[in-house]
């Protein structure tokens, strides 16, 4: 099984040991970022820091400034923590390390995005806007991902890409100092607090034949059950039963197609851009009305669009089979392995073959800068065993 590592720039340049480091570990490939959101990171072994703090989302790399030249929307560039082509010099010296580079663009998660053009965001049903969400449905901002996936995932040099988020984001995300956990929402209540309301929108439900301000309504009333905590969830029957079969239905439809149209077009554009041979993957989710970094998907239809998908297995593998039963493309496992994080390096040999039996043909690692001495000591192990 090919292994890869997810890596980001700021955690090789400016230390001369970390490519043959990541690549003493047993992987064959780094997936390296080129786009990304804002985040916190450890880099517990560089030379020279500890912490680094991307502000915003951006592009890891100079921008084609002729390519974005009077778009409503395009690219932020990095601040200190990645300056200059850090993509690029990162990815020199890890293919000098023997290793194969594929990009990581992140798409439809930008919370800059949503400060500086607060319109572009999905907007619940109660009118609250996620900045952190660009919604898909928007012409504008599909233009940009579009052009976005182009540009960030065919670097010079680059085998291949991994687009992670694209797809539809919603109400789950990560963020500063969070308190939203007070009510247990589950799938359901995920679901429906992830319905947009943007303008975009309002006409995609007027395409399904439903009236925007009735299924605002609808949506509302259906969360009540679960504010109170009196609902139980099993998912996608529990949404119909609080919204309607019908009117569930319908929302999916839109909802539905507006993912997959954009996810075709996102893959083409790549294709067009990238050399031959080139290999574009999607971070995806089985279950299609899940939304987030691993985009809802149907299977048969992902794998027919892209040439494989990375899946979420921390919790186990079993997400893994929806994509092995096609008989197609790669069907890569994502485990982590920072034991802080969740992860388990120690059982990572177990993991990989549980995954591989459901079908797995490839894996990857997430993620080779941010976990301990110890934790890439047992998956160098690991790696050995497999």
């Amino acid at each position: 099984m090919k292994v890869s590592a997810f890596v980001y720039p700021w955690d090789v340049n400016g230390d001369p040991d970390a490519a043959r480091r990541i690549a003493d570990l047993g992987v064959q490939q780094v997936t390296l970022a080129a786009a990304y959101h804002s985040t916190r990171a450890l880099t517990p072994r560089h030379p020279h820091h500890r912490i680094v703090t991307a502000e915003h989302a951006s592009v890891l790399y100079p921008v084609d400034e002729q390519r974005w030249h009077g778009k409503p929307l395009g690219p932020y560039a990095a601040g200190d923590w990645a300056p200059g082509d850090a993509y690029g010099e990162a990815a020199a010296a890890l293919a000098d390390a023997g290793l194969d580079v594929h990009t990581w663009v992140v798409l439809a998660h930008n919370s800059r995005l949503g400060a500086d053009h607060p319109d572009t965001s999905v907007r619940n049903a109660y009118g609250d806007r996620y900045p952190w969400a660009p919604c898909i449905a928007q012409p504008a901002t599909r233009t940009y991902l579009v052009d976005l996936a182009a540009e960030a995932a065919t670097r010079p040099g680059a085998l291949g890409t991994e687009l992670e988020s694209l797809g539809w984001y919603g109400l789950a995300h990560l963020h500063a100092h969070d308190k939203t956990a007070g009510v247990g929402l589950g799938e359901a209540g995920q679901y429906l607090m992830s319905v947009c309301f943007c303008p975009d929108c309002e006409q995609g439900y007027a395409q399904q034949d439903l009236n925007s301000a009735e299924l605002q309504a609808s949506v509302r009333t259906a969360l009540e059950p679960l504010w109170r905590g009196h609902a139980a969830d099993d998912g996608w029957p529990t949404v119909e039963k609080l919204l309607g079969a019908e009117t569930a239905a319908a929302t999916r439809a839109h909802r539905d197609a507006t993912a997959r149209s954009l996810q075709e077009a996102a893959v083409a554009a790549v294709r067009e851009a990238a050399p031959p041979g080139f290999q574009v993957l999607l971070h995806a989710d089985p279950v299609p009305y899940h939304c987030g970094a691993n985009a809802g998907v149907d299977p048969a239809h992902i794998l027919s669009v892209a040439d494989g998908v990375v899946v979420p297995c921390t919790g186990g593998a079993g997400l893994v089979r929806p994509f092995a039963e096609q008989g197609r493309g790669v069907v890569a496992a994502n485990l982590t392995v920072v034991g802080g994080m969740g992860g388990s390096p120690g059982t990572l040999a177990e993991d990989a073959r549980a995954a591989r039996d459901l079908g797995a043909n490839e894996l990857r690692l997430y993620h080779a800068g941010l976990a301990s001495d110890a934790d890439l000591a047992m998956v160098t192990e690991a790696l050995r065993q497999l």
